[in-house]
């Protein structure tokens, strides 16, 4: 019952933030020290009633996180927001939680050996971040010119087409710049992507009303990692980790 507290808890938080992501690209820091003081009951309670060893489980879960994305977080590869998210949570829910729904017992597949909650629901993101750009090439190649898709594979995957007319300012990215030259104007791919603002918007539109560039460009959403996170945070409850049960199912009978 704790558990399943606990998991109640930290959802309206996580939604909460993946609105505020999607719309602002922040989160506010407000948002962790009232998630955690929310779930301090309950942890408090298992603190008393379990003792030493979930005191102890808790301090590894939260040292090994920290560590971890503190390490991402230096290289760039990691938000504050989304570090901030998975301390939190490694103190609320150290180990897997273990729900019963009537008669399923959740997760699914039970805990990993390594039964830290929290590093589950991050590699649990990843896998679902890995997701994305097949579901971007699915919609590229019904929606695409197929001479298109095949100059340009890549693009299929990280991005897709828009009107230039319907560009607005916000949290999408040129996959590519446009460099005018005596021959003409050249897309160039650019790996962090080009920002789209009033003035890029207004460049767009004179180079295609000059017959420069096509009617299209190829944007990238940028797509927030709260998301993926809530939604590793959802498998790991449910299904438990989905790298080690596929591994251990599919890859490791292989070998």
């Amino acid at each position: 019952m704790i558990e399943l507290l606990k998991v109640l808890v930290c959802l309206p938080f996580l939604v909460y933030s993946c609105y505020s992501d999607i719309k602002t690209r922040r989160v506010s820091n407000k948002v962790w020290p009232i998630m955690l003081g929310a779930a301090s009951p309950l942890i408090l309670y298992e603190m008393i009633t379990s003792g030493l060893p979930y005191i102890f489980r808790t301090l590894i879960s939260f040292v090994v996180i920290f560590v971890f994305v503190y390490i991402l977080f230096m290289l760039h590869a990691f938000g504050g927001a989304d570090a901030k998210v998975l301390m939190v949570i490694s103190i609320i829910l150290p180990i897997f939680p273990k729900l019963s729904v009537n008669s399923l017992q959740l997760p699914f597949w039970g805990a990993p050996l390594l039964d830290l909650f929290t590093f589950s629901v991050f590699s649990n993101s990843v896998l679902l971040t890995i997701i994305v750009p097949f579901g971007l090439l699915l919609y590229n190649i019904v929606t695409v010119n197929p001479k298109e898709l095949v100059k340009k594979p890549f693009y299929a995957l990280i991005g897709y087409r828009q009107l230039i007319n319907n560009l607005q300012e916000g949290h999408i990215r040129l996959i590519e710049k446009y460099e005018e030259t005596p021959d003409g104007v050249i897309p160039k791919f650019t790996r962090t992507g080009t920002s789209i603002d009033a003035d890029t918007i207004l460049k767009l539109k004179e180079l295609h009303r000059k017959g420069l560039i096509g009617e299209h460009v190829w944007i990238t959403p940028g797509l927030p990692f709260m998301i993926p996170i809530t939604a590793g945070f959802l498998a790991a409850v449910v299904f438990g980790d989905l790298i080690f049960y596929l591994s251990f199912n599919y890859l490791v009978p292989l070998i």
